[in-house]
């Protein structure tokens, strides 16, 4: 501790948020890499190029229909509307922040998904015959997973880094998510649908450990500006509706065609409904007068759908979903009350979005929940060719019993919070170089630092000049 605080007094210089140069550099200079790198590597799979009709005959397909597009692109669709309108949305409840909140989110996330095409497909896509990246509708969804990670990771440090810092956030952090992913759901053979490790787990404790080694002593002195106002938070509502109705989606998105992906939607839908309910009871419960804090209802209303992710396609069975819906309600809601404060006084991690409470903490239940789940499972339950099936007990885990399923998956639990810890304090120390152009404490949370802000009262004044105009001239 006491070397991190050393290594955080020699970072800390005098604060410059003039990104004129680095800002445009970095855009330009990663833009023409990505164009250079996806002219090397990207090329179109069989079910998306000119080639599919002779695929099609080949292997005995009937239909156009039958692309994975038409089964696809539905899911696609509400992924990437959760990933620019959901996550974007939701981070605009700072009452002088919306500008970089739902702005930064749309840099991260149109970035990082073509970082994450070109990671992803080097471990999972990767055409050894001619050394190419072959990619689809369905790359373009785990593109948007990938994505997802660095945004949850983005909700730690809102306010308080630069857009440069956050460029270089998202390089690393996909970069992480890719390697992390391909050990759990690869080598350890993890089962992962929604998420909740290799997404929420890691995304979550990436973040956290960012926010740890960016640790501001003086942040107080943006208190101010670390709040709500009644607009911004009904703006932050439009987000967790966006992403509460397509959570399901999310879920279900690249699970198997069939009963998994059938299953994985209807235990996502059951654990979201039952998260509301018991957020609402402990909201009201702990506050005074038994009035609600709109900060649960944005955030912890969610944590059902991160935690069933994992064993969204299990036999959770719908009571089952319900149960882990009530209990991440509950969880949830007191980590902001009592967890949140906790960190920020005596760990030094300052969350200003709450991501521990919402995406980690709730993560980890997934985890459990997906081990527990799958260390239970039988033959009497899902039927010999079922269990095969959800599992994927085939080729070289074709001897995979269900008990040792479950250990590996609480395994994948454990590589998950490893990546995330680990690459977040080293990704921290990077970020903690004072060359990034973030704000001084004084000056968080405010986007008046990176983004033309109009002043209230010379718009005021413009306003009325052009309306004396107008007058004039008719």
């Amino acid at each position: 501790m006491g070397c991190v605080q050393s290594f955080r007094d020699l970072c800390d210089r005098e604060k410059n948020t003039n990104v004129r140069i680095s800002l445009p550099a970095v855009c330009f200079v990663w833009q023409i890499a990505m164009i250079i790198l996806f002219g090397v590597f990207i090329r179109y799979n069989e079910e998306s190029s000119p080639f599919w009709i002779e695929h099609r005959k080949a292997n005995n397909i009937s239909s156009d229909i039958e692309n994975d597009f038409y089964f696809r692109y539905p899911s696609f669709q509400d992924v990437h509307v959760m990933i620019f309108v959901g996550f974007g949305f939701l981070m605009t409840f700072l009452k002088r922040y919306s500008f970089g909140g739902v702005g930064f989110n749309f840099l991260i996330a149109a970035f990082g998904l073509q970082w994450a095409l070109l990671m992803q497909g080097w471990f999972h896509s990767l055409d050894y015959s001619d050394g190419k990246i072959k990619i689809g509708v369905e790359n373009l969804i785990n593109a948007d997973f990938c994505v997802a990670g660095c945004l949850i990771a983005y909700g730690a440090v809102l306010g308080k880094v630069s857009p440069v810092q956050l460029m270089v956030l998202t390089l690393f952090g996909i970069t992480l998510f890719a390697v992390e992913e391909y050990i759990i759901l690869n080598l350890i053979h993890a089962r992962d649908a929604g998420g909740s490790m290799v997404i929420h787990t890691f995304g979550g404790y990436y973040g956290l450990s960012i926010s740890w080694m960016l640790y501001r002593p003086n942040l107080s002195q943006s208190n101010r500006l670390q709040g709500s106002v009644y607009h911004s938070d009904v703006f932050a509502m439009i987000g967790t509706l966006f992403l509460w109705m397509f959570w399901p989606s999310f879920n279900s998105a690249i699970t198997d065609h069939g009963d998994g992906q059938h299953r994985a939607a209807i235990n996502t839908y059951l654990a979201l409904a039952s998260t509301v309910l018991t957020t609402v009871a402990i909201s009201s419960l702990f506050q005074k007068h038994g009035k609600l804090d709109m900060v649960h209802i944005q955030n912890s209303t969610l944590a059902g759908g991160v935690a069933v992710g994992t064993a969204a396609e299990f036999m959770l069975m719908p009571y089952g979903s319900l149960i882990v819906g009530f209990c991440c309600g509950i969880i949830s809601t007191l980590g902001y009350i009592y967890i949140t404060p906790f960190m920020e006084k005596h760990l030094k991690i300052q969350d200003t979005c709450g991501i521990h409470n919402l995406h980690a903490m709730p993560g980890v239940i997934g985890g459990v929940v997906g081990a527990i789940t799958a260390a239970a499972a039988s033959e009497a339950v899902y039927g010999h060719e079922g269990l095969i099936n959800t599992f994927d007990f085939e080729d070289a885990f074709k001897n995979m019993t269900p008990t040792r399923q479950g250990g590996h998956q609480a395994a994948g639990l454990c590589v998950a919070i490893c990546f995330g810890v680990g690459g977040g304090i080293i990704v921290g120390c990077i970020l903690r170089l004072p060359i990034w152009g973030d704000p001084a404490d004084d000056n968080c949370f405010d986007d008046e630092p990176y983004w033309e802000v109009r002043d209230k009262k010379k718009q005021k004044k413009q306003d009325s000049h052009y309306h004396g105009i107008h007058w004039n001239f008719t």
